[in-house]
């Protein structure tokens, strides 16, 4: 049976807890958080096979493009999601489609477990409110920052690493089992209407609608190119194109429109003077 070492599960473990602590990078740990990619791309080293783990992620990030967090709060947590069900995926060799069916639970119970997180911050408050008594800059920075990343590489790391270790290479046992019957049909499916969704949201929130015409170009360009097996990457240098002369464009006639503004309002006022000056006469 394929499995995790305990090195490999023990990186894994740590590099989620890192990102879920928000201690790696400081601000920029919030993307790591909300974007599974980077998960991916380190589970991806980590197992030695980045190719097919950024495959699997890709396929992860669709469902959580239009995620958002009001109030700090995560419907699921990617990062999580990411560090269990890409190396899933890679030890039973699954289709993208059925990584999303497992990424999803996962995700979910991430999401129980950072709220739990603040639990335990609650306990570590009374440092926080003796340091400021005490006036002492440094206990406060220990009290806000280093004893909720320790309290949070305690709770992330056994945890994840036991599933690693211990859970992954079982559900990817079931599942390869699984194989071929309407079990893994079943996951596909479902896993391919919650990347649907995932882009769906996202077009929600963008909450354009004359942006929507961007969407049903690349949709349609995806489906009339599909015989000449362009790359995503391809299409994303295409995007980029696109959406750099829409912008441009969109410059050009913000200048037009002030040049415009700016001179009627210059005869305007140009007018004005001459009739004050004519009526002062």
């Amino acid at each position: 049976m394929e499995t995790l070492s305990v090195m490999q599960s023990l990186l894994i473990a740590l590099w989620v807890a890192a990102v879920m602590s928000r201690w790696l990078g400081g601000g920029a740990t919030l993307t790591l958080r909300f974007s599974p990619l980077m998960t991916g791309l380190f589970v991806g080293v980590v197992m030695g096979n980045v190719p097919q783990a950024m495959i699997v992620t890709a396929s992860l990030q669709m469902i959580y493009m239009g995620v958002f967090s009001p109030g700090g709060s995560m419907p699921a947590e990617p990062s999580i999601a990411a560090a269990i069900a890409v190396p899933v995926a890679l030890l039973g060799n699954l289709q993208p489609e059925a990584a999303i069916a497992v990424a999803v639970p996962v995700g979910l119970l991430g999401s129980y477990l950072y709220q739990f997180r603040f639990f335990i911050n609650t306990f570590l408050g009374k440092y926080t409110d003796k340091a400021v008594d005490d006036l002492n800059p440094r206990a406060i920075a220990r009290s806000i920052i280093t004893y909720p990343t320790i309290a949070s590489f305690l709770l992330f790391v056994p945890l994840v690493f036991v599933a690693l270790f211990l859970g992954a290479p079982v559900i990817a046992d079931v599942i390869t089992a699984l194989e071929g019957t309407v079990v893994i049909h079943v996951l596909e499916v479902v896993g391919g209407g919650l990347a649907a969704i995932g882009i769906a949201t996202t077009v929600y929130v963008i909450g354009r609608k004359d942006y929507m015409v961007f969407f049903f170009l690349a949709y349609f360009m995806s489906v009339v190119f599909k015989s000449l097996e362009i790359t995503m990457v391809t299409y994303a240098v295409f995007g980029v194109i696109i959406a750099l002369i829409f912008v441009q464009s969109q410059k050009g006639k913000v200048v037009q429109a002030s040049g415009d503004s700016g001179g009627s309002g210059s005869t305007a006022t140009f007018d004005d003077d001459d009739d004050d000056y004519d009526d002062g006469f």
